[in-house]
């Protein structure tokens, strides 16, 4: 969030009221939501509710976030990764605009699953950007007056007062997501999605929380982090 962009939005506030609210205004169904996860041992992540689709991550850059990303990015270069075919992702090239990129990664990779209304927001958008490469759902999102002026509304209802969009603000959302046995980290930073290493639907949540994890013990003493899932009830 912390680059020069040509298009800047209000950063939207790590809340799970307010995304699952701004959500549903996109088309998500009534039976998906948002939850805080409160930490990583087994009782904390019991607590929320299963099925879990998606994990969020808010973090803080910094020097050794952004070291970690370069060394990341050169090896994977050199030596390759798995993705599947089947990881939707895009690129950010809006400013403060990665927690909706979160939201859309975490929505994008879920649609079986989510089945957002016809004619929806979403139904709308992952209809038009399937084919499309990162870079252009990207520019299709720069573009994308409708979901600039919800993104707005939503930043807009977080509990702190936001900053102005000109700002540097130095904290980032990812969304970490299981499609087709792999776990993959989803940043519109970075080149390409990052490949974890296997997972499953009922695993996610506490592989995720293993990769968060990671990305805290880089930022020794900050507490600037949050992580949230996105959870389905089949109750």
């Amino acid at each position: 969030m912390g680059e020069t962009q040509k298009k800047r939005w209000l950063p939207l506030e790590a809340n799970p009221e307010i995304m699952t609210e701004f959500s549903k205004g996109l088309g998500v169904p009534a039976d998906v939501a948002f939850h805080d996860v409160y930490g990583f041992d087994d009782v904390l992540l019991d607590m929320v509710p299963k099925p879990v689709l998606a994990v969020l991550l808010l973090f803080p850059i910094s020097k050794e976030s952004e070291e970690a990303k370069k060394e990341e990015e050169e090896h994977i270069l050199k030596y390759g990764q798995m993705v599947s075919e089947k990881v939707y992702f895009m690129k950010q090239t809006v400013g403060n605009a990665c927690g909706t990129i979160g939201l859309l990664h975490s929505f994008g990779n879920n649609i079986d699953k989510l089945h957002p209304a016809e004619g929806s927001y979403l139904d709308r958008f992952f209809k038009a950007t399937a084919g499309m490469t990162p870079d252009e759902r990207a520019r299709y999102l720069e573009d994308d007056t409708e979901l600039g002026i919800a993104h707005e509304v939503a930043a807009a209802a977080g509990d702190t007062e936001p900053p102005e969009p000109t700002a540097s603000v130095d904290l980032h959302f990812i969304a970490l997501v299981h499609v087709n046995g792999g776990l993959y980290e989803l940043d519109g930073r970075k080149l390409f999605p990052i490949f974890h290493g296997p997972s499953s639907d009922q695993t996610l949540l506490s592989d995720a929380a293993k990769v968060a994890q990671d990305f805290i013990s880089r930022a020794a003493g900050s507490v600037n982090f949050n992580v949230i899932a996105l959870c389905k009830n089949t109750g």
